[in-house]
């Protein structure tokens, strides 16, 4: 195979490379930055609509500059999702020379499929378990017995951390299938590994489920179960993309497990 880029560089133009692509970096996210923070109210009101939908329409900050901090740091986490694209296509134009044309056909569906699975997770958390997670929680206000009144007050950047929390949780573990694929694509484990291996998946699921959502049932649930679907969904996918793959290339790997 001669569809790989040979071209021999120096070091020092390898790290010109490396510079010019974290350039292109930087000036992306600084960019999505400062127009996120342009717009950060607009944003913090869309993450805060679950929690006006539970019947809670105030929100306090409890320091003077914790309104400010709280804008920053939505412009923070809005630009790091907007870049994202630029980010990993500087990665990939990056890595690409150095990989044969093979390599990145298998490569860059993950690539893509990357985006598409975790705004899939995050819609799921802000569209179904933030809900879910709002009404359980704020259902202890209320009386209390004596005269005495419950009344939950939300502080805008708690608020935040647990919205990014479940964000970024469903986000990232709707990326099950892409590195399960990935690892059995590099030989790490194989497709009879994990397939022998789905009754642990499901409590590690569970488990990962208890840790990243509050301690509701249903939140928990809204997590494990999709989890375990992606699961079995990674081996369907292994399973099928094996059945593509060049024979040489699957006896290889049927060798290799017979000898493990």
């Amino acid at each position: 195979m001669r569809d790989i880029d040979d071209t021999q560089q120096p070091l020092l133009e390898h790290l010109i490379e490396l510079r010019r692509r974290l350039l292109y970096c930087v000036a992306a996210l600084l960019v999505t930055f400062f127009a996120s923070f342009y717009f950060s109210k607009e944003i913090y009101g869309f993450l805060v609509h679950p929690l006006a939908a539970a019947g809670q329409n105030k929100i306090i900050f409890t320091q003077i500059f914790g309104a400010f901090f709280v804008q920053l740091k939505v412009a923070f986490f809005a630009a790091m999702m907007l870049s994202f694209p630029v980010i990993a296509t500087q990665l990939w134009q990056f890595v690409a020379p150095g990989l044969y044309r093979q390599e990145k056909r298998a490569l860059l569906p993950f690539l893509l499929a990357t985006p598409v699975l975790f705004i899939a997770g995050a819609s799921l958390a802000y569209f179904v378990a933030i809900p879910t997670a709002l009404h359980f929680l704020l259902g202890y206000q209320g009386d209390l017995g004596g005269g005495v009144h419950q009344e939950a007050l939300p502080e805008a950047e708690k608020y935040l951390d647990f919205v990014m929390q479940f964000l970024f949780a469903f986000g990232i573990t709707f990326l099950l299938p892409v590195l399960l694929m990935l690892l059995e694509r590099s030989g790490i484990v194989t497709y009879e590994q994990l397939k022998s291996a789905w009754r642990y998946a499901v409590v590690a699921a569970f488990a990962i489920a208890a840790v990243l959502t509050p301690p509701d049932v249903g939140s928990q649930l809204l997590l494990a179960f999709p989890l375990i679907g992606l699961y079995f969904l990674s081996l369907v996918g292994i399973w099928f993309t094996r059945r593509r793959r060049p024979v040489p290339e699957a006896e290889a790997e049927s060798e290799t497990a017979e000898t493990a």
